[in-house]
């Protein structure tokens, strides 16, 4: 069954943390969240664009929930330990949508040494996220939404490369980040599953739409506006994230994307496909110990 923008539940009295909020796809995820009554907080490294981010939600809509900056730098193991801390004060906590990401960055390193595109993709939300389950975990349980990529299919985890030194090939990289995603996504949610936890995780990918992320790519303005106008917007974008945070029929380990050719298009939202590699648990748990390693923190679940 597709879901589409009309389908999104009122989420008066529902608090939601959105990385990389402050424009592109995660931006119009918030704001559909806010204006279904939602308190969102903006979860983001720039508090110049968060706080134009905000205005422009805050602005265009009649009513619906409110909206904070939280300071946020997933590349920096630090501001990620902070920044969970105050969202921790928050009464409660019921999505946490890691949507943030970088993609075909020039090479550069950040936590452990490790490749920029892993380090922030994938062990900056696992460490956040991993400080926010229990949290995530009261009242009626929250759920966790990894954005992952159509650019896992083709991708496996070179952990002997972790770092770039044996050579850096950007898209290579970017999938790989992108496969740590959906991975970490599924053994978080077989292990609050078998912890008991009230908490899920889910997974989604926007298919191929206008985003921030083609910042790096040469000519990547025009591309964004060319993807915008033949695949997805950013708004389009946003769908299959919203439906795995709102949609009530939706289960922990569940993957949706965009209903539409390949899924790298569509207007409804739906079930996507995983790889075989994205499903493999013995990858998963190697992954997860491997995070555990790298940042120093231990979801111990």
């Amino acid at each position: 069954m597709s879901f589409t923008f009309g389908d999104i539940p009122i989420q008066q009295g529902r608090t939601a943390v959105v990385t990389g909020a402050n424009t592109g796809i995660g931006f119009e995820i918030a704001r559909a969240l806010a204006a279904k009554g939602a308190r969102v907080l903006l979860a983001c490294r720039d508090g110049d664009k968060a706080a134009e981010a905000i205005a422009r939600i805050d602005g265009g809509r009649e009513q619906g929930g409110e909206t904070e900056y939280l300071h946020l730098d997933l590349a920096n193991l630090a501001t990620v330990r902070e920044a969970a801390e105050t969202a921790r004060k928050e009464e409660r906590i019921d999505m946490l949508v890691n949507n943030a990401g970088v993609m075909m960055p020039p090479f550069s390193t950040a936590t452990a040494g490790c490749e920029l595109q892993f380090a922030v993709n994938h062990l900056g939300h696992f460490a956040f996220t991993s400080l926010l389950l229990d949290k995530l975990a009261e009242g009626d349980g929250g759920r966790v939404v990894m954005q992952s990529s159509i650019a896992h299919r083709n991708a496996d985890i070179d952990f002997d490369n972790l770092d770039g030194s044996k050579g850096y090939e950007k898209t290579k990289f970017y999938g790989q980040s992108k496969l740590a995603n959906l991975l970490f996504a599924n053994e978080l949610d077989r292990r609050l599953r078998k912890a008991g936890s009230k908490g899920v995780a889910l997974a989604s990918h926007p298919g191929i739409a206008a985003s921030e992320l083609t910042r790096h790519l040469t000519g990547g303005k025009i591309f964004s506006s060319v993807v915008g106008a033949v695949l997805n917007t950013s708004e389009e974008g946003a769908l299959p994230a919203l439906q795995a945070a709102t949609d009530p029929s939706a289960q922990g380990g569940d993957y949706y994307g965009p209903y539409g050719f390949k899924e790298t298009r569509g207007k409804t939202s739906g079930r996507a496909v995983q790889s075989k590699r994205a499903q493999d648990e013995e990858l998963a748990a190697r992954l997860w110990d491997k995070s555990v390693e790298l940042t120093g923190v231990d979801p111990e679940i």
